[in-house]
């Protein structure tokens, strides 16, 4: 019986690893290498409690909450805001960047400009498509500090990026 739960556990955390991957590296504004340390955090804890979790309606929606919730814990901690300064961000390679690349690194930047809770807000909402009452309850919110939250993003975001997205619209 334990093997088995392992092997659900297993097959689950590689269901959803890249998911749960693509989604942190929205929410750390491009941080790759703290949205691997999330998703490392997030599956942790689902092993932990992966009991409870495999019973749960939506195990996915529950790792993704969890994610959420990691993440602005992250953000809490006073050490959340040290760079380190001697290492070289990766980049990518010229031969085989996408192209839309300018625009990811738009969008990213301007998420990365945006509080960590409006953040999450926006990713969740408008990136994992989910309702605001499934984002309030993610974030441990109520609905209408989410609303709130929502609108004021979305402001502060189209000051941050203007006119200059018109340019990677399709014709």
């Amino acid at each position: 019986m334990r093997q088995a739960r392992a092997d659900d556990y297993a097959e689950f955390a590689a269901a959803r690893a890249g998911h749960l991957y693509r989604s942190a590296c929205l929410l750390t504004a491009g941080d790759t290498h703290l949205a691997e340390d999330l998703v490392q955090e997030t599956l942790g804890r689902l092993y932990v409690s992966w009991r409870r979790v495999f019973r749960a309606d939506n195990p996915a929606g529950y790792a993704q909450t969890v994610l959420t919730r990691v993440f602005l814990t992250h953000q809490r901690r006073r050490s959340s805001t040290e760079r380190a300064t001697d290492v070289l961000p990766d980049l990518p390679d010229p031969r085989t960047a996408d192209a839309d690349t300018s625009l990811r690194l738009t969008l990213l930047e301007a998420l990365g400009r945006l509080p960590a809770k409006d953040r999450a807000v926006v990713v969740l909402r408008y990136w994992e498509d989910r309702s605001i009452e499934e984002t309030a309850e993610a974030m441990n919110a109520s609905s209408a500090a989410v609303r709130t939250r929502s609108v004021r993003a979305l402001a502060r975001l189209r000051v941050l990026l203007g006119d200059g997205l018109s340019e990677y619209a399709a014709p």
